[in-house]
């Protein structure tokens, strides 16, 4: 558990493990608690570095710097920190959009990019009457509001239990308030959806059956250069936290195995028959 200066600003980051290493971001009001579990599953394979955002977790919150592009540079000054060349990447949500800015402007420095339900590469603009009653409930600090209607958005309830949804309710209502604003009009306003075809490296789409964002996120698959897609059944939005055992699997077999695709199956076809033409 430690900080870095990164880009000026106190980044909270912790490991655990040894191995290949993978970077874990969270979604906008979430934090590295979250992730903490899918590394305990991990560990023994792979060095999993969790990190918090500006603003959230138990980063610093400064004055500004809440864009994609500035979390996107803020991820490359931790790998730099770490003396890390390249690592896979894991984003949730807004990591995910921060996920799909790293993949486009700084590819060379990821062996993989795992985008879990994440932001449309296009924006994602929620429905007006719910944001504005979500950040009124967090002006009022109704804690209890909070965290009865976060449980409703949990596809398989019986396997979260009262005390995680009020721990992530909590750290949602710690963020910063320019994180929380500012980072709501930076997910509203990314466009790279053009530019995915520049996202040459390996990439798995992770998406839910139970998510709004599902659509958008199977429109945004097909338009990766060279992508893999799981989609889990009845699961919402936060996958890890409802099924951390199967979703750490997925994890594994990714950054073992990479892309694996009707193409590339094509390619391997093609390749063992040019093998038996030659002979």
């Amino acid at each position: 558990m430690a900080t870095a200066n990164i880009n000026g600003v106190e980044l909270y980051y912790e490991e655990h493990g040894s191995g290949p290493p993978i970077l874990f971001h969270h979604g906008f009001t979430g934090s590295h608690d979250g992730w903490v579990p899918i590394a305990e599953r991990l560990q023994d394979r792979f060095r999993c570095i969790l990190m918090d955002s500006r603003g959230a977790g138990d980063s610093e919150h400064p004055a500004d710097g809440y864009t994609i592009e500035q979390y996107a540079l803020d991820v490359v000054g931790m790998l730099d920190h770490l003396g890390l060349d390249q690592v896979a990447y894991v984003g949730h949500s807004m990591g995910g959009g921060i996920g799909f800015q790293l993949g486009i402007e700084h590819g060379e420095r990821f062996t993989h990019i795992m985008l879990v339900t994440p932001i449309s590469a296009d924006g994602y603009e929620p429905d007006p009457v719910v944001s504005a009653r979500g950040r009124q409930l967090r002006v009022d600090g109704d804690r209890e509001t909070l965290i009865r209607e976060r449980r409703t958005g949990i596809a398989r309830e019986e396997l979260i239990d009262d005390d995680e949804v009020a721990e992530a309710v909590d750290r949602s209502l710690s963020t910063s308030d320019g994180h929380y604003d500012d980072g709501m009009v930076a997910m509203a306003t990314l466009r790279v959806g053009d530019r995915l075809d520049e996202m040459t490296t390996p990439t798995l789409m992770i998406t839910a059956g139970a998510d709004a964002l599902l659509p958008a996120n199977l429109a945004d698959f097909l338009r990766l250069p060279n992508a893999s897609l799981h989609v889990f059944n009845r699961v919402a939005h936060g996958v890890q936290g409802e099924v951390p055992d199967e979703f750490a699997d997925v994890v594994a077999d990714f950054a073992t195995h990479g892309v694996v695709n009707a193409e590339t199956l094509a390619d391997r076809l093609a390749s063992v028959q040019a093998e038996a033409a030659a002979v």
